[in-house]
């Protein structure tokens, strides 16, 4: 199987001063190239490879390299506003809302921006106030409406995450001889 996170997906403002990408709502759908994201599952789909584009969180930009993905019998589209838009919706074989306590997705946000993105904790806090908490109520809560299954508790319910894998067993063809 591939895996695609929309976080590679953000849109790049290459004429755009630092700073002002880092005043950038980067947690409205607006700020995510979605019509790329859709036509690169559209090619894994259609058995094409694809550049998939990097992103500098640090930098608030696009990198210029890509990664090369080749198609895979399964495709994982991962990333927190991914149902809010209807064409990629409709390219989704299952759509899964995994659904994590608000306190837990907030820590887990905090100690990944610290770590991996060279944010402070002033600037993790800041940024949760302004535009992650309110773009969660006004998108990413309401698009659970379009899950076919969401699975409470995060990761750690495992009988949720057992009936998801055997659905995308029965999915995904097997290799000749097995």
């Amino acid at each position: 199987m591939v895996v695609l996170q929309q976080d590679n997906y953000y849109r790049d403002y290459p004429g755009m001063p630092f700073a002002e990408r880092v005043k950038v709502n980067f947690d409205h759908p607006d700020s995510m190239d979605t019509p790329l994201l859709a036509e690169n599952v559209r090619r894994l789909r259609a058995g094409q490879a694809i550049e998939r584009p990097t992103y500098d969180y640090s930098n608030f930009q696009r990198l210029h390299g890509t990664v090369r993905i080749e198609p895979r019998a399964a495709i994982i589209v991962e990333g927190i506003l991914i149902f809010e838009n209807k064409a990629l919706r409709e390219l989704l074989d299952i759509k899964i809302f995994v659904d994590t306590d608000p306190d837990l997705r907030f820590i887990r946000r905090l100690v990944r921006d610290i770590r991996d993105r060279g944010r402070t904790t002033q600037m993790v806090v800041d940024q949760y106030m302004k535009t992650v908490r309110p773009m969660h109520l006004e998108f990413v809560e309401p698009s659970k409406r379009y899950a076919d299954v969401i699975i409470p508790e995060g990761g750690h319910n495992d009988v949720g995450i057992d009936l998801v894998i055997q659905k995308i067993k029965s999915l995904v063809p097997r290799p000749t001889g097995q």
